[in-house]
This record gives C-alpha cells, sequence and structure tokens, in this order.
C-alpha cells in the first residue's frame, strides 16, 4: 500500500521566556539554541518524519510571540490548527498562572472540524532546575480542571521529554484523522517517558493523562 504524506499545524503557545523557541528548536533540529530575542509575531519550522506504519508526518511548527501585544492576533494564528503545545517556567509561578488565559484564549478561537477543542498538551519546562515554584499534584490539577490531552515536565536545554511528548500529541492528532484510524497503534493510556541516562536523579517522568 502506498505510503500517506500527512501535513499537520502545531500551534507551540505560552508565556515570553517558557522556552518556546528553544523547544520548536530542539524538536526540530534536535539541538539546544538558547534564545535571546523574543518571537515577533509568529515563527515557523518544520519537522519531517515516519511514522510506524511508514506513512510521512511533516510537522508545521507555529512559535506564537508571548507578549500581550500579540494576542489580538491570535485567532488568524490559531487557524487550522491540528493540536497545540502549552508551555510555561516551573520556576516561574507567574508564567503557569498565564496558562489558564492562554488556554482559554485558545479553546475560544479554535477548534477542531467536528466542534471538539484542539488537543493540547501542558509541558513544564525547565524541569532540570532545582528551584521550582510549583509542585506536580498542583499542575496535575491545573491539567485536569482545564481538559489538558496531559502534561509532563521537560527539558529543552537537557532534551528531556522534548521528542516523547511530541509524539504523544501526534497520536492524538492521528487518533482524530478517521482515515488513519485503523492504521495506527494506539498507545497505552498512561505514557512512560524515560531520560537515556537511567542513572541520572529524575530522570523518569510520566506524561500524565488528564481525562
Amino acid at each position: 500500500m502506498a505510503s500517506v504524506d500527512r501535513m499537520f499545524k502545531i500551534l507551540v503557545i505560552g508565556d515570553t521566556g517558557a522556552g518556546k523557541t528553544a523547544f520548536v528548536h530542539q524538536y526540530v533540529n534536535g539541538q539546544y539554541k538558547a534564545v535571546n530575542k523574543q518571537t515577533v509575531g509568529v515563527a515557523f519550522a518544520l519537522k519531517v518524519f515516519q511514522w510506524k506504519d511508514g506513512n510521512t508526518i511533516r510537522l508545521q511548527m507555529w512559535d506564537i510571540a508571548g507578549q500581550e501585544r500579540f494576542t489580538a492576533m491570535t485567532r488568524v494564528y490559531y487557524k487550522n490548527a491540528a493540536a497545540c503545545v502549552l508551555m510555561f517556567d516551573v520556576t516561574n509561578r507567574q508564567s503557569f498562572q498565564n496558562s489558564l488565559k492562554w488556554k482559554r484564549d485558545l479553546d475560544s478561537k479554535a477548534t477542531l472540524t467536528n466542534g471538539d477543542p484542539l488537543p493540547c498538551i501542558l509541558l513544564a519546562n525547565k524541569c532540570d532546575l532545582s528551584h521550582r515554584a510549583l509542585s506536580r499534584p498542583e499542575i496535575n490539577q491545573f491539567a485536569r480542571e482545564n481538559h489538558f490531552l496531559c502534561w509532563a515536565e521537560v527539558s529543552v536545554k537537557e532534551n528531556l521529554n522534548v521528542t516523547e511528548s511530541m509524539m504523544r500529541l501526534v497520536h492524538s492528532v492521528l487518533k482524530n484523522e478517521t482515515d488513519l484510524e485503523s492504521s495506527m497503534a494506539v498507545e497505552p493510556a498512561n505514557l512512560e517517558i524515560r531520560n537515556e541516562d537511567e542513572k541520572k536523579p529524575g530522570s523518569t517522568f510520566k506524561c500524565c493523562l488528564t481525562t
């Protein structure tokens, strides 16, 4: 059977300084790049890979600026999106609290073609740092109450859970594509994500389902 080439638009949203641009660069290029300037409007990147059924997946990564002055444009940026990554800085409580504003903005302006909300994962970035501004139970409760697909701790700098979290999101996107449902293998409800270095403290994380 001939392979299928699928294209999906993925939004990456959250406050300035959460690490969105570095996340996109790490995921697309496999490299950590410290970002010293703010995204203006929206930036784009393309990730191409082969799914396990032989189909080619192309993800258009839309890195949305986190500054308040760009929120008036989000309806345009969100158009035709298939899924979303909402990122916050786990060392910055305000960044976490503002995630509610971002999620409400997303849900009010973007839906799937059947009217359902976009699948959205919540990522707590900078988990490699010793200082934390909030606890895991607090994040978990927030994710459940606001209907995220799942949440996970990530470190863009250490490349921890970056690809794994995106694969969880892609599973959801493909599940929403009825013409591919019969050919995809659905992951178990709880996707355990492990760092390659199992000896490193805190190297095991779970992408915690909230539904």
